[in-house]
């Protein structure tokens, strides 16, 4: 029974991935505490966030022109934790992307290059059979020829 290569790295990027999730949960924890991180981390995008959600309720809903309120900052606090922590999940997500995608497009590129090394040895080797053909022929031919030219004795 032959095993394949098990795919070591996929394993790791899933259990970063799965690590991510409690290490976005406790930047979130912090960013709540945090005064500085809650005044400029989490408040302004979840103000956008509110606003841009809002704005297009309104709009589908035929409401133009009216005032949106911020959110509260308790609310927005909130909010702007969660949107930090779907980020850093995300962004974790995606950075596992890109390493599997280089570690894909490398090994192709492995794989690509022994083919062409293969390829040219090929060549190679066809090339010095084509050679030794054409030796082994002008020998015959020589071979022929002096055949022909010696004398055959008759009785």
């Amino acid at each position: 029974m032959v095993v394949g290569a098990f795919p070591i790295a996929k394993l790791l990027y899933l259990g970063v991935r799965q690590m991510s999730k409690p290490v976005a949960n406790r930047i979130k924890a912090g960013a709540k505490r945090s005064p500085f991180f809650r005044t400029y981390v989490c408040l302004p995008p979840a103000q956008l966030y509110h606003w841009i959600e809002m704005r297009t309720k309104m709009h589908i809903m035929g409401f133009r022109g009216l005032a949106i309120k911020p959110l509260n900052e308790e609310a927005a606090a909130e909010l702007g934790a969660e949107l930090l922590g779907e980020a850093i999940i995300f962004l974790i997500g995606g950075g596992c992307m890109v390493l599997e995608y280089s570690r894909q497009a490398a090994n192709s590129r492995r794989k690509e290059e022994e083919l062409n090394e293969t390829i040219t040895s090929l060549q190679t080797q066809i090339g010095e059979l084509a050679l030794t053909t054409e030796t082994l022929d002008a020998q015959l031919r020589e071979m022929n020829r002096q055949l022909l030219s010696i004398p055959v004795p008759t009785k």
